[in-house]
């Protein structure tokens, strides 16, 4: 570990969380790819791209996670939507827990400060 790595460390928070962001995401209804982009530029920290998120989005559809279906948009060419399977919406209920277990854990020993 490098100190000031700052970039690398988030870079692999990033890496692991994405997903189930995505998944978070879909969660209340169906998204096609660009709004999903957007709306995790719009936050601090997942600062990402339509390269990042559509083999992301393609490898959760492999994965059963994620269904698609084609429409035709007003405004251009088709849209593939992405809605949130059954197994995708287990997947998500098992990180949530996961990760707020992990949270915890983790805050338990870097969330608080030491007396020099």
């Amino acid at each position: 570990m490098v100190p000031g790595d700052a970039s690398n460390l988030l870079t692999q928070m990033r890496r692991g969380a994405l997903p189930y962001c995505v998944l978070a995401l879909l969660r209340d209804g169906e998204r096609y790819g660009v709004e999903i982009v957007r709306l995790l530029a719009e936050v601090d920290g997942l600062v990402t791209s339509e390269g990042t998120i559509y083999p992301l989005l393609s490898r959760l559809r492999r994965q059963g996670l994620v269904e698609t279906t084609w429409r035709e948009s007003a405004s251009g060419p088709p849209r593939r939507y992405y809605r949130l399977t059954a197994d995708g919406g287990r997947a998500l209920g098992v990180f949530a827990t996961e990760w707020a277990r992990f949270r915890d854990a983790v805050e338990g020993f870097v969330g608080t400060e030491t007396e020099s």
